[in-house]
């Protein structure tokens, strides 16, 4: 045993040394991991905590392999040491590549979300930002993979030419997927000619209509008045014609439509329609003073068609938002339809005239 020990002494103090090393920076790792989650739950508490898992699952799986590769060195021969030691090298080099990725992409993610955070409170539009974090980290992800090639002698060309020539490998992949340009290009159109902002309710047809929760490189993603999540192609956004209810004012003029019978009192139905709407809580006076020195009334009602079975009265009433003309018409609806009642007014079914023959010869 003594001279076991003798004999490959360095070789044993090799192997614990390396184990020793392993062990420190596997509980190290752990230890870092737990203190850096701590603080960003205290910071941000919505966060995902996924990048920092990540990259704790890396480092302790660079260490253990990093570890075995250099316990092996003790059992290979001369002719095979130079090629280990290289491996060694190129996991040195890839392990900490992916770290450094990680930590600039979820540092800038950080510093983009700080930076919301900060203009939200400030009452400042963040949209640009959002939009911005996207690219910016995807980008850092890109670079990372692409240093990572070069790595490896086969791929170097690769990347050195896609690093040199980014506009190049970008306009080709462009064409290859005009879609994804598309909608890259109108996520760009968006930040920079502002149709619409994050926090605005838009409307892109009747079944898609709702607040802009988030503005990404390909979609939109819009929150509907049922609590949905929604997300549009950018691409989709920029052909279609889009109503926005937070662009410049606020104020919204809703009109309310109902149907009377034909014998109905048309001034009766009118004025019915006009108190009701006047008394609402949500109603808004958009008249101007020289309108309410001219004695117009602050909710204007008139006849506007003549249909198969009904005359179709309008009332233009006025709110200061949208969110508020919806829950206006609502209860304006509801209440005209009583006091049609108490009135006498009815709201007519369609009418049809059957006309029998009888062609039988008596």
């Amino acid at each position: 045993m003594t001279t076991f020990m003798e004999t490959y002494r360095s070789q044993i103090i090799y192997g614990v040394s390396v184990i020793t090393v392993v062990v420190a920076l596997y509980l190290s790792t752990n230890i870092l991991h737990k203190w850096i989650l701590k603080k960003a739950q205290k910071k941000f508490s919505d966060a995902k905590p996924g990048a920092i898992n990540l990259l704790k699952r890396v480092l302790n799986l660079l260490w253990l392999v990093l570890g075995i590769i250099a316990l092996s060195l003790i059992f290979v021969e001369e002719d095979a040491y130079a090629a280990l030691q290289n491996q060694f090298k190129l996991l040195l080099y890839l392990g900490f590549l992916t770290v450094l990725t990680i930590v600039s992409a979820t540092s800038i993610n950080l510093w983009f979300r700080r930076s919301i955070q900060n203009k939200i409170q400030c009452h400042d539009d963040p949209t640009a930002f959002k939009f911005l974090r996207y690219a910016v980290v995807y980008s850092i992800y890109f670079i990372g993979v692409l240093f990572g090639l070069m790595a490896f002698p086969a791929l170097r060309s690769v990347a050195q030419t896609a690093l040199g020539g980014a506009g190049v490998l970008a306009l080709i992949a462009g064409i290859s997927s005009q879609e994804a340009l598309s909608n890259l290009v109108g996520g760009l159109f968006i930040i920079a000619f502002k149709p619409f902002k994050i926090g605005n309710v838009i409307e892109i047809n009747s079944a898609m209509v709702g607040r802009v929760k988030d503005i990404t490189l390909r979609h939109t993603v819009i929150r509907n008045f049922e609590n949905k999540m929604i997300v549009i192609p950018n691409a989709i956004i920029n052909k279609e014609k889009l109503v926005n209810y937070d662009l410049d004012e606020l104020k919204c003029c809703e009109f309310i439509e109902i149907g009377i019978s034909y014998d109905s009192d048309v001034d009766l139905a009118k004025n019915i329609m006009q108190q009701e709407c006047e008394k609402h809580p949500l109603i808004y006076d958009n008249r101007t003073t020289l309108d309410k020195d001219n004695g117009k009334p602050m909710v204007r009602t008139a006849l506007t068609k003549l249909s198969d079975s009904s005359l179709i009265i309008r009332a233009w009433a006025w709110a200061r938002t949208y969110g508020d003309a919806f829950d206006l018409k609502c209860d304006v609806i509801e209440s005209i339809k009583k006091g049609f009642d108490k009135a006498g007014i009815e709201i007519p079914y369609p009418y049809r005239t059957v006309v029998m023959k009888n062609d039988s010869v008596c």
